[in-house]
């Protein structure tokens, strides 16, 4: 049972802090959206979170051959800065800036009902929790 509440709390929290961290992209495109020669960016949550999870395809899980004794280990850690990928230009700008300010907004509040739908989730299944441990 302990092990099935980690689970599901760990799967939870690293879908909240990826979400955090997109956020955190789609809030620099938006404040960046007159910056000249900006390139919005956004993030690949899908395949982060798979990733955090171990859930990538099978050439992220093969491990790498040391042909000699001074090369690093293949292990890396995972950051979701590897997923954050520039947005595809829809509408080119005089100035090179790719922030359309429509799509940032929709993608920033999309972004927000998951993250509070998230959190949410979380704090059901806590509540759960703690009516079974309270045996009522």
């Amino acid at each position: 049972m302990k092990n099935l509440l980690e689970t599901n709390l760990q799967v939870h929290q690293t879908a909240l802090n990826l979400q955090a961290y997109r956020q955190e992209l789609l809030a620099s495109n938006i404040a960046n959206s007159d910056t000249p020669n900006y390139k919005a960016r956004d993030l690949l949550f899908r395949d982060a979170l798979d990733a955090a999870l171990g859930r990538g395809p099978v050439w992220q899980s093969l491990p790498l051959m040391k042909t000699h004794a001074l090369h690093l280990g293949g292990k890396a850690e995972f950051s979701p800065e590897t997923f954050a990928r520039y947005r595809t230009e829809w509408q080119s700008a005089v100035d090179g800036n790719t922030v359309d300010m429509d799509m940032e907004r929709a993608a920033f509040a999309e972004n927000t009902v998951h993250y509070e739908a998230s959190v949410t989730f979380i704090n059901g299944l806590l509540r759960t929790m703690q009516t079974a441990i309270s045996g009522q």
